[in-house]
């Protein structure tokens, strides 16, 4: 007897560096203050038709869908974030106030012929932040994207960026691709075809050199609302200031119908056609569109195996929150965003303030955490060089030179 095609035993040698591997990433969203959560190998069929839409072809192509003894339609879950958020949505978790940051770990399944960097059983860690909308929580999780890709010692990757705007936007995105591509209809391939009338953004990143020729002109970030170019906008300023590097990709579009405003995707050019190490992107409807509260998010999965592929060995030792950072207004959010990074990238768990939010209760926020200290930033602060610094546990504070952050090890 042999293994299915498609899938594959991981042998102790190899599980080791498995181990290495999920060691290094746990340490690293402990340093971001995610939780982990883990959902059920097997969902209600609904779950994923629902979310990815009917026409995605993880849904027409991909998903192990079968009845069980019941005569329930089921599914093998072809991806992680539906079922984390009919997970958020059934134990209540969308009625509680504040931000909820979630990650998994583990197989995922998809009926793909299987190749170098595909596989029919493979592995996902993914996370998953509910209940913010600020920009520069998108910030926040590509510097974590960027982080796990530095502790892993993954080299010559390229972030890719693009917005697709809001779900008014992506109606008018839909019309006008499949309008412009209509016109070319006979120069793409047979499933570009198929793709023309149920998902024309596919098209955009067909492999086919006819269809990337097609739709070589073609750029969905010129049917956006002004208040997603804003948001879109805030971000890439925020990783320009944070030295993240990127590239905006205008064909850039995901495959699943629930996402909106940032989508991004992370590959690497050693990989040969499966280059994709990674990616994801906000889905601010989803949560209510599954029936839950309005509830805006936004996450990524990467995938195990191909950062395996591309991984160069090495590690990085790393404790659990013990800082957080708060601002007055909103625009110290940009210092307090940077310097949490700093903290990280000293080993220093912090947390930071994204929301314009009263400073009360970023205090209440970081109590909850159990932090040992907290930063102020405020525009006085800011002006002056200098930063409050917040004994949580005695509730005494001072003023210090931005300097001393450096030495100081919380």
């Amino acid at each position: 007897m042999k293994a299915l095609g498609g899938t594959s035993d991981i042998l102790p040698k190899e599980a080791a560096l498995w181990q290495q591997l999920e060691q290094e990433a746990r340490r690293t969203l402990d340093l971001y203050g995610y939780q982990e959560i883990r959902t059920p190998l097997i969902e209600e069929a609904a779950v994923f038709t629902h979310s990815l839409g009917e026409a995605a072809e993880i849904v027409t192509k991909q998903m192990y869908l079968f009845q069980d003894r019941g005569g329930r339609s089921v599914a093998l879950r072809p991806e992680g974030t539906a079922s984390v958020v009919r997970a958020f949505i059934e134990h209540g978790l969308d009625k509680t106030a504040g931000i909820s940051r979630f990650y998994y770990l583990g197989p995922m399944f998809r009926a793909e012929r299987p190749q170098k960097g595909r596989q029919r059983q493979f592995h996902q860690l993914g996370v998953e932040v509910f209940g913010s909308a600020s920009p520069y929580q998108d910030v926040e999780v590509l510097c974590l994207l960027v982080r796990l890709l530095e502790i892993w010692r993954v080299q010559d990757w390229v972030l890719k960026l693009n917005s697709l705007g809001c779900r008014e936007d992506r109606r008018k995105i839909l019309e006008e691709v499949r309008a412009k591509l209509k016109l070319h209809r006979s120069r793409l391939c047979e499933d570009c075809q198929n793709r023309l009338e149920k998902n024309p953004l596919r098209i955009l990143d067909c492999k086919e050199p006819g269809c990337q020729q097609v739709s070589r002109g073609i750029d969905v970030f010129e049917s956006v609302c002004q208040n997603c170019r804003g948001h879109f906008q805030t971000v890439l300023d925020a990783l320009k200031s944070l030295r993240v590097p990127f590239e905006r990709d205008p064909h850039l579009v995901r495959g699943l119908d629930y996402y909106t405003r940032t989508a991004f995707e992370v590959v690497h050019g050693g990989l040969g056609a499966q280059d994709a190490l990674g990616g994801g992107g906000r889905y601010d409807e989803l949560v209510q569109a599954m029936g839950g509260n309005t509830a805006p998010a936004i996450g990524f999965a990467v995938g195990i195996e191909r950062i395996l592929m591309a991984q160069e060995k090495g590690g990085l030792e790393s404790p659990s929150l013990k800082v957080f950072i708060a601002t007055v207004t909103p625009r110290e959010i940009p210092v307090a965003l940077a310097w949490a990074e700093k903290l990280r990238a000293r080993g220093i768990p912090a947390g930071v303030n994204l929301e314009d939010r009263p400073l009360k209760r970023q205090m209440e926020q970081a109590a909850k955490l159990g932090v040992k200290q907290a930063l102020i930033f405020g525009p006085d602060e800011v002006n002056a060089g200098v930063v409050i610094i917040k004994e949580m546990k005695s509730g005494q504070q001072e003023k210090q030179p931005l300097s001393s952050l450096e030495a100081n090890e919380f």
